[in-house]
């Protein structure tokens, strides 16, 4: 069925699309403001939650949406097997299709390396499809974290610890 409109491809917009509000300037000693709250959401079991939250700071959500005492800023989680991008790409989608529980802002995907070395092509692929949609932080595979060894974020994770506020 033609109805004579014209129909482009669908736009993703990364990022607040809001304008602020004209206001006065913040005041010299309050301009900056403390570091951002994070609620860590599991995509499917063993994405690495718990230990993403510990070593990042934030709030381990485990695989369910905060809740009200929960910070509202979702980072998904999930490892990067086929199934883990399957599960991430979907969670995704809940928020484009605004199906997210209201308040919810997704502020990123965080994906953990299920084994040392480099995705197979077609999975990198699948990453590279994710990253055009929304920001992506890669956490590379840490040989440490499978002894219980929960230190410092691995130093290719600068960007992850800028953003959450964990110290380097």
């Amino acid at each position: 069925m033609h109805t004579g409109m014209r129909q482009g491809p669908e736009i993703w917009i990364r990022g607040p699309v809001t304008t602020p509000e004209p206001g006065p300037p913040p005041e010299p000693g309050h301009a900056h403001a403390g570091a951002r709250r994070f609620s860590w959401v599991g995509t499917h079991g063993g994405a690495g939650v718990s230990t993403l939250a510990t070593v990042y700071g934030g709030h381990d959500s485990g695989r369910a949406w905060p809740g009200p005492g929960g910070p509202p800023s979702v980072l998904l989680v999930a490892r990067t097997h086929a199934a883990g991008l399957d599960a991430v790409a979907g969670a995704v989608e809940v928020f484009r299709r605004g199906q997210a529980p209201p308040g919810l802002d997704l502020d990123g995907v965080v994906l953990v390396a299920d084994a040392p070395g480099r995705l197979p092509r077609p999975l990198a692929q699948r990453v590279k499809s994710l990253e055009s949609a929304i920001d992506v932080y890669r956490v590379p595979w840490v040989a440490a974290w499978r002894l219980g060894e929960l230190g410092r974020p691995p130093r290719e994770t600068a960007p992850l610890a800028r953003l959450t506020g964990a110290v380097r």
